[in-house]
């Protein structure tokens, strides 16, 4: 692996963070000043925009013909979206969660998930599969745009103040569009620097595209929302923090999926190792989701450093495996006998108190 591989992929991280930051921008300020709700632009526009380089590197993938690195993106994304970036907002501070959130779109998020793990068993996304999961988009988003009318104002003022007034002046328009147009060009130019500099990677380092597209890319595309979250638990908008995480992944199975698989000539394949192993962890992670946004409706700190400590194991069972280290059976047993079971039962327990507290709220009121 020389050095222009890796100049190159650290350029077209770069250059895609850059992107996904002016378009969010551009678009977000564009349909603010059409008159569109800031609930739907922070879940549509900011959530979407924030995974626009997980869409331009997984549909460059699938045309290039390495679906490994565009399934694996989208999968590593989705792990990484809910126990890294959850975890360390969480670490900064403790998150609230909106109760539509726990009623609503992390039950959509699993049922999603698992839909699409139902859907890939014969090892392909086709062309029809993908139709579907983009129809899947579309009605989610004119969804929200119906729910947003019912939106309280206190949640209208936090998207507002985090993401912008609309302005109508002709000037700040042009500016708006420029802004897209620049961004949407970047993440082009990006995600084709990435996705040759990785798969060049994967090749030097005798690993597999699959790999390489779970960590790295997965994590170097999930950038724009590491900001956005990190920078939303930091100013105390915890709403923004969480929703944005949310709508990234269900944005990532329906829109970036369902993208890939209808512009690839055969559809996506999916390796029988993101099927035994990855996709099975991404829905569990979305699973151990709705426990713990029952309790209080909060994240806690020790739930948030409990979502990191889960993504650095996952890390290091990727990496063990890769380089088939003797530690590997070891290390699998002690996740399996030990930390698997006491999570699962912490998470139960967490579950059963919340439903309980809810069931004596009417009766002690």
């Amino acid at each position: 692996m020389n050095l222009m591989t890796i100049l190159l992929f650290i350029a077209g991280l770069a250059v895609l963070t850059i992107g996904a930051e002016w378009l969010v921008r551009g678009a977000s300020r564009l349909a603010a000043a059409v008159g569109v709700s800031p609930l739907v632009i922070g879940l549509t526009v900011v959530a979407f925009g924030t995974s626009s380089p997980e869409l331009a590197v997984s549909v460059k993938a699938a045309l290039a013909g390495q679906a490994n690195i565009g399934v694996g993106n989208v999968v590593g994304s989705n792990i990484f979206n809910i126990l890294l970036i959850l975890g360390v907002s969480a670490l900064i501070t403790p998150l609230a969660v909106h109760q539509r959130l726990v009623r609503l779109d992390v039950p959509l998020m699993i049922g999603i998930s698992i839909f699409v793990y139902l859907i890939s068993l014969d090892g392909k996304l086709s062309r029809l599969e993908g139709a579907l999961l983009l129809a899947g988009i579309v009605s989610y988003i004119v969804f929200l745009i119906r729910q947003s009318r019912r939106e309280s104002q206190q949640i209208k003022e936090e998207y507002a103040q985090e993401f912008g007034e609309a302005q109508s002046e002709e000037g700040h328009w042009a500016v708006q569009v420029g802004l897209v147009i620049i961004g949407l060009t970047a993440l082009v130019v990006g995600s084709n620097w990435l996705v040759d500099s990785a798969a060049a990677m994967a090749k030097a380092l005798g690993v597999s595209d699959l790999i390489i597209g779970l960590t790295i890319v997965a994590a170097g595309t999930s950038l724009p929302e590491v900001a956005t979250s990190v920078m939303a638990a930091i100013r105390d908008e915890r709403d923004i923090a969480v929703g944005n995480v949310v709508g990234s992944n269900i944005y990532n199975l329906l829109a970036i999926l369902g993208a890939a698989s209808v512009v690839a000539p055969d559809g996506v394949a999916v390796a029988p190792a993101a099927l035994h192993f990855d996709m099975p962890v991404m829905i569990a992670v979305a699973v151990a989701c709705l426990p713990i946004f029952f309790t209080g409706h909060a994240i806690a700190r020790w739930e948030g450093a409990l979502f990191l400590g889960y993504y650095i194991a996952y890390t290091l069972y990727l990496i063990l495996g890769a380089m088939q280290h003797a530690m590997l059976p070891t290390f699998n047993r002690i996740m399996m006998v030990f930390v698997v079971p006491l999570t699962a039962v912490t998470l139960l327990i967490l579950a059963a108190r919340a439903l309980h507290q809810q069931h004596r709220k009417p009766s002690t009121e």
